[in-house]
């Protein structure tokens, strides 16, 4: 082998050796889809992956949740057509719609090109990036984070405060945030949270920890309440999944729907959703 081709192969080799320790360079996002999720690579890269099969969902499929859906819809519609919205958290019972609502006025304004990025929890210390990746794009974004809540010690709650409301940063024109979560309050408030308190001419005054975990709630605009289905709410809603799956609703349908509910020990949209599939789907 000559000196050059011995050269060239020790420059290959040390290439491959650079390349190793470099960080990968995250894949380029399909701009043209209209759902995204945010995923980590192993060397803690991080890109958005483009969903191939969204999960769309009609308005008309959620009942009993007039109120929340007016709201939510009106917030978004004011998002996409460029005047001032709020971020907004969906809180309340378990199974009555908060996710599925999100999903459904995205369907909603997709048409109108409205997009929408899930990000886990886990990544929730990313937001940062996804700001900087989609904060200059013409395209409206929905960041939607569901089951949002966090447990004692976690810290990338800091992460979303700053990007909803707190960083040096401006907030971006075009990316709100919708989250849900089944509490109000997403940090666990501890009961020796109120024992480190003093009284001051009468006045008592918690510890500040107590501000901490209450401020990041606070910086969602709109807040919207779920709460539990009445079985008139649970009936109209399996009614509806029934007929919706190629079903019919009658007498001994609602008997079986009434069982159902009984041994799951609860009343939801999610379960008159499971009892319709259970029940159309019999042979």
């Amino acid at each position: 082998m000559s000196q050059l081709e011995q050269f060239i192969s020790r420059l290959e080799q040390l290439i491959d050796r650079v390349e190793a320790v470099l960080p990968a360079q995250a894949p380029v996002p399909d701009w043209s889809a209209t759902a995204f999720r945010w995923r980590t690579q192993v060397n803690g890269v991080g890109y958005l992956q483009a969903v191939k099969h969204p999960h769309r969902v009609s308005l008309d499929a959620l009942k009993n949740i007039e109120s929340q859906k007016a709201s939510i819809v009106r917030n978004t519609a004011q998002f996409v057509a460029g005047r001032e919205a709020n971020n907004v958290l969906l809180t309340g019972a378990r199974g009555t719609g908060k996710s599925t609502l999100i999903k459904a006025v995205w369907t909603e304004f997709a048409g109108q090109g409205l997009k929408i990025i899930e990000v886990d929890k886990t990544d929730l210390l990313h937001l940062a990036d996804i700001v900087d990746l989609v904060g200059e794009r013409t395209e409206k974004f929905i960041i939607f984070c569901d089951d949002l809540s966090f447990e004692e010690g976690e810290i990338s709650y800091k992460a979303l405060k700053s990007v909803l409301d707190g960083s040096i940063a401006a907030p971006t024109a075009n990316m709100l945030f919708y989250a849900t979560s089944n509490r109000r309050h997403l940090i666990p408030q501890k009961m020796r949270d109120n024992l480190d308190v003093s009284d001051e001419d009468g006045e008592v005054r918690p510890s500040d920890s107590i501000e901490e975990k209450v401020s990041l709630s606070e910086r969602f605009g709109l807040w919207l309440s779920f709460y539990p289905f009445s079985q008139d709410d649970y009936l109209a809603a399996a009614n509806y999944w029934v007929n919706h799956l190629g079903g019919q609703w009658d007498k001994q349908t609602e008997n079986a729907a009434l069982l159902w509910h009984r041994t799951r020990g609860a009343r939801s949209g999610r379960v008159a959703w499971q009892f319709a599939r259970d029940f159309v789907g019999r042979d």
